[in-house]
């Protein structure tokens, strides 16, 4: 057995992968499956968390130090959370990190769109969602939004893996992709979000090992299991980050928690929970 650790009480925690509880517009089917994944009266839960002070609180009773909120464009497959909530629920909130999305399939001039974002509206990541948008992460289309993070020095944080929502294409979430990507903007962090969840858990992982700036987050995955996915997870702790999915995932505090007693060494807990992630999001 290894030797159990204490995490160090100034760990500072992140979490990397959170949604607003109250979309613009929600597909039925997912709110149905939200439902059923919390606990009774969510209805009443997403309207009260759907002001960022009460959620601030939230995220200081789960400790939580920060969160990065995520707008995202879906309209198809599960509705849309657009960029102009996601900033003005970030508003002037110290907590929350604001993340814009940019759907390929809406914007035609995504870097120009991207700096826009940033330097005039104050995003400081972006996340893409091609299982629910439809396009390979190494399409042509998405190299001027890759170029743009990249000289802006932000995260770009994307959907890998499965999903069982109406419409979504999985063959858009294979991480093989992002060996290109990663090739193409050595210098860009690249985040995968749920690391291939269901189908390339092996190629997450390997491809995370392989690329410098390319990352693996947790969001989505049981922590009793992760160990079961990547056997070898705890010698990588340089290289993971840890998400929620709120309010998909609930319970904050158990599951970094349940992160933290894994065999990880100290300073392994306190990479994975926010040491990784302060470092992509210029945190200091």
């Amino acid at each position: 057995m290894p030797a159990k650790h204490e995490e160090n009480p100034k760990t500072l925690r992140i979490d990397f992968h959170v949604h607003m509880a109250d979309y613009g517009y929600m597909h039925p089917w997912v709110t149905e499956w939200i439902r059923k994944s919390n606990p009774a009266g969510f209805d009443e839960y997403a309207r009260r968390y759907s002001d960022p002070g009460a959620f601030e609180e939230l995220l200081a009773a789960e400790g939580v130090d920060y969160a990065c909120v995520l707008a995202e464009l879906s309209h198809v497959t599960t509705g849309s959370c657009s960029n102009e909530q996601v900033r003005e629920f970030c508003r002037g909130r110290s907590r929350l990190i604001p993340f814009c999305d940019l759907n390929p399939s809406l914007y035609t001039d995504l870097n120009d769109s991207l700096r826009r974002k940033v330097e005039e509206e104050g995003f400081r990541g972006v996340k893409l969602y091609p299982t629910y948008q439809h396009y390979y992460l190494n399409d042509p289309r998405l190299y001027p939004l890759y170029q743009a993070a990249q000289e802006l020095g932000i995260p770009v944080l994307i959907h890998t893996g499965s999903s069982v929502f109406k419409g979504a294409r999985i063959k858009y979430g294979d991480p093989i992709y992002l060996d290109d990507v990663a090739n193409d903007f050595p210098r860009l962090n690249l985040v995968m979000a749920h690391s291939g969840r269901g189908f390339w858990y092996d190629r997450a992982f390997f491809l995370s090992k392989l690329h410098r700036n390319l990352y693996m987050e947790l969001s989505g995955l049981p922590p009793a299991k992760l160990l079961t996915y990547f056997p070898e997870l705890t010698k990588h702790s340089d290289k993971v980050i840890f998400g929620s999915d709120w309010p998909g995932m609930s319970r904050i505090r158990h599951n970094m928690d349940a992160i933290a007693a894994l065999p990880f060494s100290s300073e392994g807990v306190s990479a994975v929970l926010g040491g990784n992630a302060a470092r992509l999001l210029n945190l200091g």
